[in-house]
């Protein structure tokens, strides 16, 4: 090998060397205190007071966690303002009734119930602020002598300063809530109690304010004491007493209160559920109330066999969520029902029980015109989920011109002329339950349901003059025609209602369809309104 390669080979080598070791001079001598710190900036005091202080008792976990997480003032903006919109009960108007509700709820707390802590922190204030004014609440400001009532032992007693606030119904938590607050240092702090003995002054005073039970020596009073002490374990007259109702109900009322269906509304504006999918059918229906208002009812119907029934106190109980949003062609919402649906059954007649179907309805009155309705359905115990999309429009009812309600085939009909016509499927004095699907096992009686309008009056008997027949066709064939007997049918022309049942236990299995066929003589205008219906075996 030649010298001027060998000599290039080294300064190569040599060159390489310099490179790595000034790399590693480098690195040895950077001082650490150069290089950049990886800090979180600290949350502005405006964003940590409405954390700490303004909603801290209704902001649930997942967005805590979710506020914490966000980097940029804008981006914590946008989602205090979608915090109260997801609260909001009308978002088509500019206010929030919801977000001005609460923060006087918030100034009621602070001035009513402040005691050298600021009344919003204090028990009271906390659940005024999370649950609003309770239907009901009887106060004892200075405590003093008290008669026991039956559930508490009976005998009087001297208590401590007291109240006892009584909710009818509180979401997450439920129904007949009854919370007792108790201030035993005279300060006006009162604090939630967690038995019912906490505002008996006299407790702790051998012999005194005895219950009728120890009165007579059938109890003794040290089993009340050791309870206050987390001990004992009395007999109580009422289970919400009892030490495990207490203490569920303490922690219910520490949960953030329910944002209702919130989920199924966010599914809803998505599109997305999970892949466990619910199947259920959706109607709509139209029945006329006034020249400019038409009541819209929608039907949703699900397979009690796709629901997953639960033990509950001895009963077996499928629960569905159903929420449900009505927009018009421009996309404002017109209208939204949200409701949950229990269906039960004893475990005898569970079998039977999940061969028939579980329905819901929920009326609205709209006005002419076209609209969209976004349905979704969850199954509470499975999570199973179905979401509908339904484009509908509601006919406009003219004036002098014969015109009739949706043909409504009912899997029942129920006169309802001797009770109050108020509840799901009431339609007039007539309670309608659609079968959404239309099929009917052989022997079901299939009902029919009509409203005829603006039928023309005979000026010589002041009666609607109109003729009526029910014809069943198969495959094209009549197969039956019945006419209808207007006797005490007459609602002054303006109203005529049609509700029969149809027997099916001699049809054979097969699709059908009924036709009713009408004719006014007055005005000699005629309709055929129909539907389709199958019968099974």
């Amino acid at each position: 090998m030649s010298y001027q390669k060998v000599a290039l080979r080294l300064a190569v080598v040599i060159g390489l060397l310099f490179c790595a070791s000034a790399s590693i001079f480098s690195q040895d001598t950077q001082d650490p205190s150069n290089k950049p710190r990886n800090v979180k900036p600290e949350l502005k005091k405006a964003y940590k007071d409405w954390l700490d202080k303004d909603v801290t008792y209704i902001i649930t976990d997942e967005e805590r966690k979710a506020f914490k997480k966000l980097a940029t003032d804008d981006e914590r903006e946008r989602f205090i303002e979608e915090f109260w919109r997801r609260r909001d009960p009308d978002p088509d108007t500019e206010e929030n009734e919801f977000k001005e509700e609460y923060y006087e709820r918030i100034a009621y707390a602070n001035e009513h119930f402040t005691s050298g802590i600021p009344g919003w922190k204090t028990d009271r204030g906390r659940i005024w602020i999370m649950y609003g004014k309770p239907d009901e609440r009887e106060t004892h400001p200075m405590g003093g002598s008290y008669e026991r009532p039956t559930w508490e032992g009976g005998g009087e007693t001297s208590t401590y300063p007291f109240e006892v606030w009584f909710y009818r119904y509180l979401a997450g938590v439920g129904s007949g809530v009854e919370i007792e607050f108790v201030d035993p240092t005279g300060s006006g702090e009162y604090r939630i109690a967690r038995n019912p003995y906490e505002k008996d002054a006299l407790l702790m005073v051998p012999g005194a304010g005895l219950t009728l039970s120890e009165q007579l020596g059938l109890s003794d009073k040290s089993d009340r004491t050791a309870l206050v002490n987390g001990i004992g374990n009395p007999n109580y007259t009422r289970e919400q007493d009892s030490p495990f109702s207490r203490l569920q109900l303490l922690a219910d009322l520490s949960k953030p209160p329910q944002v209702k269906f919130n989920d199924l509304a966010t599914a809803v504006n998505t599109g997305v559920v999970e892949e466990n999918p619910l199947n259920f059918d959706l109607r709509v229906d139209f029945f006329r109330q006034s020249d400019e208002r038409v009541i819209t009812a929608f039907t949703i119907q699900a397979e009690n066999r796709d629901l997953v029934f639960q033990d509950s106190g001895g009963l077996q109980q499928a629960r569905m969520n159903i929420f449900g949003r009505i927009t018009s062609v421009a996309n404002r919402r017109v209208g939204i029902f949200e409701d949950p649906v229990i269906t039960t059954a004893t475990p005898e007649e569970l079998s039977d029980a999940k061969d028939r179907k579980s329905a819901y309805q929920k009326a609205v009155p709209l006005a002419p015109g076209t609209y969209k309705v976004d349905v979704i359905v969850r199954d509470v115990s499975s999570g199973a989920t179905g979401i509908k999309h339904l484009g509908f429009t509601v006919p406009r009812y003219e004036q002098e011109k014969l015109s009739t309600s949706t043909l409504v085939l009912a899997a029942k009909l129920e006169s309802l002329s001797d009770q109050p016509a108020v509840g799901q499927f009431v339609i007039g004095t007539t309670k309608v339950i659609p079968n959404v699907a239309k099929s009917y096992h052989r022997g079901q009686p299939v009902g029919i349901y009509l409203q005829i309008y603006n039928a023309g009056v005979d000026q010589t008997t002041l009666r609607p003059s109109v003729d009526v027949e029910y014809v069943l066709t198969k495959d094209g064939k009549e197969t039956g025609k019945q006419t209808e007997d207007w006797r005490g049918m007459s609602d002054s022309g303006q109203r005529l209602t049609l509700a029969r049942l149809i027997d099916t236990s001699r049809l054979p299995a097969g699709e059908y369809e009924i036709q009713i066929r009408i004719r006014d003589r007055v005005t000699g205008q005629s309709l055929s309104p129909s539907e389709k219906f199958t019968v099974l075996q």
